[in-house]
């Protein structure tokens, strides 16, 4: 089947969407902007086939669009592209399950079964059942999300996306036809009637009610659904099944406990957050329940079962009803606890071996009654369900930054009179906290009282013991540096009472912080008393935005193997498991990407079977928010991180070191050449992007600066690559990798960097992503930025810019010996082509939309900049 046959149903899914689109605008906006867009599409889809004449008279009727014209036809080549997205998102899990459908092309790349194909050929099925089986794989939703779409939105797209599911079933009838055509145009009107912008920022508590309609709405049931394949494929190809308490893949959050840098987090904060995982975890195991009382009717059970309920006439439905009753007490008591009511005495679950132990009563009876076939249905579901999701749905990690607790301990010592904990060195701090840590006697006073500042520090601590590592995962320590900032957490815990104390987990972020972790962990580990708490285990974890937004993105990206292959050697000679963090975003800028290239491309040990990752913003919809593709990346997590295991990649050469080295040099003097250096260049920044107008976009709790200073050391790296992302330029993930790749072709190292694109899955990965920035980026959108908003003594700096994005361009390619960017990946370069005249509209938009707002001229003219944001974004497929 070739490419273009394979990919008909998309373009008919995008023609029929269009054309509802279309007919919806007539409908609702009238005939006059109806035909304005049209008009629009037409000029844009002329002048990117490349009509010159047509690209400025696309210009022109842009720049004289009335006031009234600017908000719907912005609204309507936004809401071209978000329907697009769906029907790509759709196709995807078309073309998934038309390779499982025909024998003749094999299975799918990364799926379950060519995993097990290619791995059986030299691993022991007992090897790879064992590998499988123990994988620990925690996908933590962050706590800071880049979704700009409002949750109704996103509510309508999976409709659509779910009505197109309909529409390809097999021998529709005329009537079904017409009745699936008819509730797409509903869906789509009631999208065109839905306001896309939030009217006011989410707090922290609105964060985390997103996320659990994640779990709800989609995780919930794919999870059981996607165990009970992999349980088949195990059973078939090595002949022992998953274990019903398998959870090769788990959940977390950072919403609610991620406290860095954002003050609308506080103690009680993460306490109602922890409590609203719990009630929603009740509600939907409830809901399960219920299921299973009205479907085990049956009457053979097992004597353990008897001997619970006594002679009831239907014994499951007996036992199941003293579950239920206790659910329904349990979420009672969580509705009291959020209301601040005292909660009644009766029984509730707590823990959530106390609800899988009347479940597994039921399961084992109905095994030994001639019931096993039934009990392999929804109960063995939810048996698995509590294994992955406990009762919490997704355990909130903590994180707080290092200068928190030191101020803390600040505080403490001065009020004790035994002087300045910030003003001792680092032994004296490390022989004062082992000494506490020793220490059965409290530290803090009864009667100490700290400015708010330390109060809500311990506070939160308090929070820690009260909710228990049952609701609470890691306490992530950002900024950390030294072994005191990983101490002084755990004495602050000690001190706080907390019966068992959450890990603490040291997070390596800037590109000084990345190179001093080797050092860091060798000291800590050198410590008598850390070694005997931490019980052989040891987790870290290593940030991909500040270290690029930093130093570049090659340069990060060559630190953080680096680190990843010191801390695996470090942790190997002191027989230490090592569980590494990365906190990747959604762009490649902060370490986005295809997720089983990504993992396959890592250090050898890096990955070998346990692997932390956080999901941010845009990419948890993209990723989740539809089953089909839920499941298909359930997946590549799975087969990526066994593989990794099982037959991780050779380490590279040491000449690839040396080359490595000296284009990660050269990336980084170049890239704060420009970022940190150039005078101008800042001011260039907030002139030539959105930059302070994302600032007032309602996207995420926290504030986009974590300092009121100007500079990009302080900007938070969401909005600094979300706004080059708006211009098309992407510029913090190719600055500096072009001059340092052409640098390396003009001396002689072309055929050395060819090799190692074909020979290092690292390298090879690297390339192909700085691939796909340049097929997304538009030097010439770029400039008409500059031309309309940038002054006139700054504008040569953007052309400098363009001129290094040109030489990327060049240098990129010269090294993967492609003509054009994602030659190899044509899906993803036609995906680009489709957007393109939908995304340039935007985008002239926008550009007439920032000058009349920063002229002082139509502050009515916000709501549209704000949607034209979003719509580019959508465009894009990537906010930060």
């Amino acid at each position: 089947m070739s490419d273009n046959r394979s990919d008909a149903p998309l373009r008919e899914d995008i023609r029929q969407l269009g054309g509802l689109l279309g007919s919806t605008i007539h409908e609702q906006a009238g005939e006059g902007v109806y035909e304005t867009v049209e008009e629009i599409r037409g000029l844009a889809k002329e002048a990117r086939a490349g009509d010159a004449e047509a690209g400025r008279a696309l210009e022109a009727r842009l720049g004289q669009l009335p006031d009234e014209l600017i908000i719907p036809v912005v609204r309507a080549f936004s809401q071209f592209l978000n329907l697009a997205n769906i029907a790509e998102q759709h196709h995807r899990v078309r073309r998934s399950r038309a390779w499982v459908r025909d024998p003749e092309t094999g299975p799918l790349r990364g799926s379950l079964e060519e995993f097990f194909n290619r791995m059986l050929d030299g691993v022991e099925p007992a090897a790879l059942h064992e590998t499988v089986s123990q994988l620990d794989i925690e996908l933590v939703l962050t706590a800071h999300p880049t979704e700009v779409m409002r949750r109704s939105l996103l509510q309508k797209y999976n409709r659509i996306a779910e009505l197109l599911g309909q529409g390809d079933r097999l021998d529709p009838t005329p009537e079904e036809i017409e009745e699936v055509h008819q509730s797409l145009k509903r869906e789509i009107t009631a999208a065109w009637q839905t306001d896309e912008i939030r009217r006011r920022r989410p707090d922290p508590q609105d964060e985390a009610r997103w996320g659990l309609a994640v779990i709800e709405q989609t995780l919930w049931d794919v999870i059981p659904h996607y165990l009970r394949r992999l349980d088949r494929i195990l059973q078939r190809r090595t002949g022992e099944p998953l274990s019903l308490d398998a959870a090769p893949i788990h959940f977390g959050s950072w919403m609610g406990g991620d406290r860095d840098g954002n003050p609308r987090v506080t103690a009680e904060v993460t306490r109602e957050v922890c409590l609203l995982n719990r009630w929603k975890a009740v509600e939907l195991y409830e809901r399960e329940i219920n299921q299973l009382i009205e479907e085990l009717s049956l009457q053979c059970a097992s004597e353990a079962l008897r001997d619970w309920v006594g002679n009831a006439w239907e014994p499951y439905r007996a036992a199941l009803k003293q579950v239920r009753d206790r659910l329904h007490a349990t979420r009672a008591w969580i509705d009291a606890r959020l209301a601040g009511r005292r909660p009644s005495d009766a029984p509730i679950y707590w823990r959530t071996a106390e609800l899988a132990e009347p479940l597994m009563i039921c399961y084992r009876s109905l095994q030994q009654s001639g019931g096993g076939v039934v009990a392999e249905g929804r109960l063995k579901d939810l048996l698995r369900r509590l294994s992955v999701f406990g009762l919490t749905l997704m355990r909130v990690d903590i994180r707080q930054e290092s200068i928190r607790h030191t101020e803390v301990l600040d505080a403490i010592t001065q009020a004790l009179g035994i002087g300045s904990y910030s003003a001792w060195d680092e032994a004296e701090r490390q022989r004062f906290l082992i000494r506490e840590l020793d220490n059965r006697r409290p530290l803090i006073p009864r009667d100490f009282a700290g400015d708010e500042a330390v109060a809500e520090v311990l506070d939160t601590f308090s929070v820690i013991a009260e909710m228990g590592a049952d609701s609470l995962g890691a306490y992530v320590i950002s900024m950390a540096s030294k072994p005191s900032d990983i101490l002084a957490v755990k004495l602050l815990q000690k001190e706080a009472g907390v019966k068992t104390p959450l890990r603490v987990v040291p997070l390596f972020e800037t590109l000084d912080d990345l190179n001093g972790a080797q050092s860091c962990l060798e000291a800590l580990l050198a410590i008598p008393w850390y070694r005997a708490h931490i019980a052989g285990e040891q987790e870290i974890m290593i940030g991909y935005s500040d270290s690029a937004k930093d130093a570049s993105h090659l340069t990060a990206t060559w630190a953080l193997y680096q680190t990843q292959e010191q801390l695996v050697q470090t942790a190997r000679r002191h027989d230490i498991q090592l569980t590494l963090f990365h906190g990747r975003g959604g762009s490649i800028g902060r370490g986005g990407g295809p997720t089983h290239a990504a993992i396959l491309s890592q250090p050898p040990g890096s990955a070998a079977g346990r692997l932390r990752v956080t999901e941010q913003g845009e990419m948890i919809q993209a990723k989740f928010g539809l089953p089909g593709i839920a499941e298909r990346n359930l997946e590549l997590y799975t087969t990526a991180v066994a593989e990794a295991t099982l037959a991780p990649p050779a380490p590279p050469e040491d000449e690839w070191r040396a080359v490595m080295d000296e284009l990660a040099e050269r990336s980084c003097r170049d890239y704060r050449a420009m970022v940190r250096e150039t005078p101008a260049f800042i001011d260039y920044f907030r002139h030539a992007t959105p930059e302070h107008e994302i600032s007032h976009l309602a996207i995420g709790s926290r504030p986009a600066r974590r300092k009121p200073t100007i500079g990009v050391e302080s900007l938070r790296a969401i909005p600094w690559i979300f706004s080059w992302t708006q211009t098309r330029l992407l510029l913090p993930a190719w600055l500096g990798a072009g001059s340092a790749l052409a640098e390396g072709l003009a001396g002689g190292r072309e055929s050395q960097l060819r090799h190692m694109y074909q020979a290092w899955p690292f390298f090879r990965a690297f390339i192909d992503m700085l691939e796909m920035v340049l097929a997304k980026s538009d030097p010439a959108v770029a400039a008409w930025y500059d031309l309309r908003l940038v002054p006139d003594e700054l504008r040569g700096l953007g052309e400098t810019l363009r001129e290094r994005l040109a030489e990327t361009r060049t240098s990129v390619l010269g090294v993967s010996g492609h003509d054009n960017p994602l030659d190899e990946a044509p899906v993803v370069q036609r995906s680009v082509g489709v957007r393109n005249p939908y995304v340039d509209p935007l985008n002239l938009l926008q550009v007439e939309l920032l000058d009349r707002v920063r002229n002082g001229h139509e502050e009515d003219l916000r709501e549209a900049l704000m949607i034209c944001i979003n719509g580019i974004a959508a465009g894009m497929r990537n906010t930060g």
